[in-house]
């Protein structure tokens, strides 16, 4: 019996998180646009400026995956599958030293309940800094279930000599 109470008080007790988190976020993830913008916020910060992973967390179904692109020594372009959860624990380090991506070109396709979203993004180490240090295209596939917009998945690719963005996802 004290199982089954400690199994109801645990679940009770996640329900209750989920709530919270959705009295506190809400308002992120109602649109396609702030869900974006909530992305793009919540990743950039200055130099050991903290960030907000539980509302990372949250822009997120549990099961998505974070896939960035990129040559590997021997000069094969090669794809890494992260957890969101996997991601936070390599970003930390990396966006400690000031990171800034800002959206500068959106092409979105979209049918019911999914969206394939291209976003072109600047990267800067400082919101101060005039030239960006990489840029890049971010492949955000999106579901709306209802409620909200959800992140199902990032795939991505930064700009190279080899690969310059193309014009038609550079600003018109």
């Amino acid at each position: 019996m004290k199982l089954f109470i400690s199994i109801c008080f645990f679940i009770f007790s996640l329900t209750l998180f989920a709530q919270d988190l959705d009295t506190k976020y809400i308002d992120k993830v109602q649109s396609m646009d702030s869900t974006l913008d909530a992305l793009y916020e919540v990743i950039s910060g200055e130099k050991d400026e903290e960030r907000n992973w539980e509302l990372f967390q949250y822009l997120f179904k549990p099961e998505a995956k974070l896939i960035p692109t990129g040559d590997d020594k021997n000069g094969i372009i090669e794809t890494r599958y992260m957890s969101v959860e996997e991601y936070i624990k390599i970003a930390n380090d990396f966006l400690k030293q000031g990171f800034y991506e800002v959206e500068i070109n959106r092409e979105v396709n979209s049918f019911g309940n999914i969206a394939q979203v291209f976003s072109t993004y600047k990267s800067f180490k400082s919101v101060n800094d005039t030239k960006p240090f990489m840029r890049g295209i971010n492949s955000i596939q999106m579901l709306n279930d209802g409620k909200r917009w959800w992140v199902v998945n990032i795939y991505w690719m930064q700009e190279s000599d080899k690969y310059p963005i193309p014009k038609q996802y550079l600003p018109h």
